[in-house]
């Protein structure tokens, strides 16, 4: 099989101990590309890194534990690309990141929810404090020099710059609905139903904040002189509305934020993307999409042929089935869905290193005899022009 990869195409990235966003691709993917990621918990239990607060808030502290758990990684699984340190000078640029920043919770902290967080766990929000109909009506657009947590980010940027260089790094904005069960809570599919156009009016004020949050933040990275421009919208929920309700209240809002970036791609979790196929392919230059192993992948691949494909696998299978009934699966996502990426991301500590080495390798395999992935040698993700 053979793809040209172009030049607005994403693939998964996993932040090393962060949720797992968008990167540009770099021109050389093979046909199958294993993204591979760990839960907090695992660093934890091997290496005793502490999540909480302190990590998300401090890109001093991030750094130096980021360090330690690349080093571990690269220990471990030394034939994964990922994990290979990239230095610069004695400064290891990957590790001088906002990636896993605040996990999923920026955006919902911008809205006054306050997050909760965890010594071996992504930080969450709590319940108390969702927003009502009226806070929602009364929705104006932020200033978002006075939202602390807005303010916070800027100064940690700030200081990688000053003491690393380059702001390496992708935040997680997560998607348009995925934010609002965030700050709304569940009641926001009963609001679907019975306030529409109060629905809608929360959805683009969060298109916005979005908007102008990632704009800003990443024109301070460019400037810093790490190249990106692009969004990755989360839609981890879709498959909790319907085709129809996506189309009504989401797709238009993801539709004009795509037209805002060099790069732009969507999340859909491990859902079966199928029924929202044909919606979905009204956005143009689609960077990214991913599913999970229900989807019709022969479907999918004749949809979007110029997409960056992706699958994700359950990382409880690897633990649960033979690895015969692993090499199936992956012979099947290659036979059907390649070139795409494969992504097995949460892995918990429990899981033995051997598995995870076997399942790399057998990626790596599959990817190697049956490659005929056409690789762009003039080959350069969009950059921005000032």
């Amino acid at each position: 099989m053979q793809q040209i990869i172009k030049n607005y195409f994403l693939r998964n990235h996993i932040p090393i101990s962060g949720p797992a966003t968008r990167e540009p691709c770099e021109g050389n993917e093979p046909d199958l590309r294993l993204s591979l990621g760990f839960t907090p918990r695992w660093y934890n239990a091997r290496l005793n890194i502490n999540f909480g607060e302190e990590w998300h808030k401090d890109p001093v502290y991030r750094y130096e534990t980021l360090l330690i758990m690349k080093k571990e990684l690269h220990k471990l699984f030394p034939m994964h690309r990922d994990f290979e340190l990239k230095y610069s000078g004695n400064i290891e640029e990957t590790s001088a990141t906002i990636s896993g920043a605040y996990g999923i919770t920026l955006i919902p902290q911008m809205y006054g929810v306050a997050p909760l967080y965890f010594h071996d766990n992504w930080p969450n929000t709590g319940s108390e404090n969702y927003m009502t109909q009226d806070q929602i009506g009364n929705l104006k657009p932020f200033v978002l020099s006075e939202i602390p947590v807005f303010q916070e980010l800027m100064q940690q940027m700030d200081i990688i710059e000053k003491k690393y260089g380059k702001i390496h790094g992708y935040l997680n904005y997560q998607g348009i609905l995925n934010a609002a069960i965030k700050i709304r809570g569940r009641d926001i599919f009963l609001d679907i139903i019975d306030k529409p156009d109060l629905v809608i009016h929360f959805f683009n004020h969060i298109a916005d904040t979005i908007l102008r949050t990632s704009k800003t933040v990443q024109a301070r990275q460019r400037k810093s002189g790490f190249n990106i421009d692009l969004l990755s919208m989360s839609n981890c929920v879709i498959n909790m509305i319907s085709p129809q309700q996506y189309k009504d209240f989401v797709f238009p809002i993801d539709k004009k934020l795509s037209k805002e970036y060099k790069g732009f791609g969507i999340h859909t979790c491990n859902w079966d993307v199928t029924p929202y196929l044909e919606v979905l392919r009204g956005i143009d230059k689609m960077g990214y999409l991913d599913t999970g192993m229900q989807a019709d992948f022969k479907k999918f691949r004749q949809i979007f042929p110029d997409t960056r494909r992706a699958v994700l696998y359950d990382p409880v299978d690897i633990e649960s089935k033979t690895f015969s009934e692993i090499k199936e699966d992956v012979r099947k996502i290659y036979d059907e869905l390649a070139p795409c990426d494969i992504v097995l991301a949460d892995v918990e500590y429990t899981t033995p290193i051997s598995r995870i080495i076997e399942f790399i390798k057998l990626v790596d395999e599959i990817a190697v005899k049956k490659n005929s992935t056409y690789i762009n040698p003039n080959f350069k993700f969009m950059e921005y022009k000032t």
